[in-house]
């Protein structure tokens, strides 16, 4: 990951928390998606909603078509409207994530009391996703 892909995660986790802000907490999935796309869109961020997400089965794509939340510059964004997140909410990301070939993901959930928002790095060589903190970000950072 480059210093400018994850300012692009910063980027969306600010507009994200404009939108809570605003808005306030616990309105429909739908609500949060539009909204969202129009702040990134006022903050001239090329965003695309219901991005379809296709995959191949040895060399045949598959009928079953996914539509991630939003797509940015290469990541993947999951929004919520929930209590609080659960296992099956990452989950949701991280197979778009393998689907689409895409190493950054966002889950942002509006339904706290404050946004709530994960940031992921997927490592395909080891199938694993990594939550990127303010602690280990810089470990995944190179300069390429």
């Amino acid at each position: 990951m480059t210093r400018l892909e994850y300012k692009d995660i910063y980027d969306v986790v600010g507009a994200a928390m404009e939108v809570h802000s605003t808005l306030g907490r616990g309105m429909a999935e739908a609500i949060y998606q539009e909204a969202l796309a129009l702040e990134m869109k006022q903050q001239d961020m090329l965003v695309e909603r219901e991005k379809e997400l296709r995959l191949h089965y040895k060399g045949t794509l598959l009928e079953k078509t996914y539509f991630a939340d939003l797509y940015y510059n290469g990541i993947i964004i999951e929004l919520k409207s929930v209590e609080e997140i659960h296992s099956d909410h990452r989950a949701q990301l991280f197979n778009y994530m393998r689907i689409s070939g895409k190493q950054l993901g966002i889950l942002i959930n509006f339904g706290e009391k404050k946004l709530h928002a994960e940031r992921y790095l997927y490592l395909p060589e080891d199938d694993d996703f990594v939550l990127l903190t303010q602690q280990n970000f810089m470990d995944f950072i190179n300069e390429e």
